[in-house]
């Protein structure tokens, strides 16, 4: 089923503003949802005829669709006012007696407007009711039906008011309460109530404004938010938390007008309180695993740096090499905390990653070579150049270090024994597709021949594809000269 982009922009002579306010509409209309208790269905004009784009269903009652109609066309001849509405027709603005999938429904349709033109219809449809409504129910059917006078003035959604993303959004199910042009509450819902009550504001809140009976149960000593005032009392389309008791209140403003005036306001209420406890929670968390990863960090490069003071000392050729491998692989692992340093979560943008072990496995690999781009230090350097083709993209922190230990071996050993005497290029191509990571590291020097890798390194590569990474490590000889080694491997999905 095609998105609700895709069909408005389908649409000829709708202005790319015209379709950002009804998606501005489609974002917001759960609201007038849940107040009416009925399922929303938005119709707009198409070359095939009036076609339903969009379907929203009420969180606070019963729906009358068990199917999505997005995507049912009426023609001109259908028994329905939605075409006529939509070239313009006014509307009869009383409800109608309809049959939705074999039950009878209570139907409205409202023409969605803006600058007097009409985009779209808006059709609101609600099971019959059998009994009396409740006092609840008939208070926000009423608050509905202002939202929608307020739609086909061109008054909603309310333009150039952003919601701040925070989560914990209130609903109309959480709590509402209803405010007059001067900030006094004229009548608030049960859960409305309760969750005042529960924040220290005791009794009937009717006949008071807001605002003052919030201010005396805020905390002292919290911040408070400079929108809450407004919020309070109603004057401003916004979101805004209120800490009271040692607990929080988000609450939600949406204004109320009538012919450019406003005559009241609509407040959602939700306790937040748990919620908000852990998000506190996780960014102490967060900062904590940032310094962890920090001291980690600091420590393997001390140890690199004492592993590099030791090899100084070193009278055999064979001792030094063995101290500048292992200070090469501690150096390795430290890119992995520091890489854990930037991001927001314990995963690893590895294409960094890749970039800083290419550079440290040329310039510790042999003394024979010179990184492009970097000074000569003897005569005799022959030039490495390096090459980064594909993507990795972000990994989890347990795969990140196996596998960039595994890359700068193969670097290294590529450099070592394939570049040292000739130079050349040291290509490293990633490929992904979804979980399916494919990892090649070549280059174009003198080739192994025959002769099967071996080695310290090897094993170490080997160990670390198979066992940590449940992959597999192949080597072969490349048909225009150098060797390619072939990690493959399939990755666990990042937890969000």
């Amino acid at each position: 089923m095609p998105s609700l982009s895709k069909f408005l922009t389908d649409v000829r002579g709708l202005s790319e503003k015209e379709a950002d306010w009804l998606q501005h509409l489609v974002g917001d209309w759960n609201l007038v949802s849940d107040l009416l208790r009925s399922d929303l269905v938005l119709w707009i004009q198409t070359l095939e005829g009036a076609q339903a784009v969009a379907h929203c269903r009420p969180a606070t009652g019963s729906t009358v669709y068990y199917e999505d109609p997005v995507g049912i066309v009426l023609d001109e001849d259908t028994d329905s006012e939605i075409p006529a509405l939509l070239n313009g027709a006014e509307p009869t603005r009383r409800p109608s007696t309809i049959e939705r999938e074999g039950r009878e429904a209570s139907g409205l349709l409202v023409p969605v407007r803006k600058d007097g033109r009409t985009l779209a219809v808006l059709a609101t449809e609600s099971p019959v009711h059998d009994g009396m409504r409740s006092a609840n129910e008939i208070h926000q059917h009423d608050l509905g039906s202002r939202v929608l006078r307020m739609l086909e003035a061109g008054a909603f959604p309310i333009e150039g008011a952003p919601i701040p993303p925070r989560r914990g959004a209130p609903r109309v199910g959480d709590g509402v309460v209803e405010l007059d042009g001067g900030g006094v509450v004229q009548w608030a819902s049960p859960n409305a109530l309760s969750a005042f009550h529960r924040f220290g504001i005791e009794g009937s809140m009717e006949g008071i404004t807001l605002a003052e009976l919030s201010t005396e149960v805020l905390q002292s000593r919290s911040p408070v938010d400079e929108s809450l005032p407004l919020v309070l009392m109603g004057r401003a389309a916004w979101r805004s938390d209120m800490q009271a008791r040692g607990g929080t209140l988000s609450l939600r403003a949406v204004p109320l007008t009538e012919r450019g005036e406003r005559t009241g306001a609509i407040i959602l209420v939700r306790d937040v309180t748990e919620l908000r406890r852990r998000e506190r929670e996780l960014i102490t968390k967060d900062a904590t695993i940032r310094e962890v990863h920090h001291r980690v960090k600091n420590n393997l490069q001390t140890v690199a740096a004492l592993l590099r003071m030791q090899s100084r000392r070193m009278t055999s050729d064979e001792a030094r090499e063995a101290v500048n491998e292992a200070m090469r692989r501690v150096s390795t692992i430290a890119l992995v905390h520091e890489s854990l340093l930037q991001g927001s979560e314990e995963a690893v943008h590895f294409d960094e990653v890749i970039d800083r072990c290419l550079r440290l496995a040329v310039d510790a690999a042999s003394a024979s070579v010179h990184r492009e781009g970097t000074p000569r230090l003897t005569e005799n350097q022959v030039e490495v150049r390096t090459e980064k083709i594909g993507r990795v993209g972000t990994i989890r922190a347990e795969e990140a270090t196996p596998l960039a230990l595994v890359v700068t071996e193969l670097a290294t050993n590529a450099v070592e024994h394939g570049l040292s005497d000739c130079g050349g290029t040291l290509t490293v191509r990633s490929e992904r597709t979804g979980s399916h990571l494919v990892i090649t590291i070549e280059d174009d020097g003198d080739g192994m021949g025959m002769a099967k890798p071996t080695g310290l390194g090897t094993n170490i590569a080997l160990t670390l594809v198979q066992g940590q990474l449940g992959g597999t490590l192949t080597w072969e000889s490349r048909p225009e000269g150098g060797t390619r080694a072939l990690v493959e491997v399939y990755l666990d999905p990042l937890s969000i």
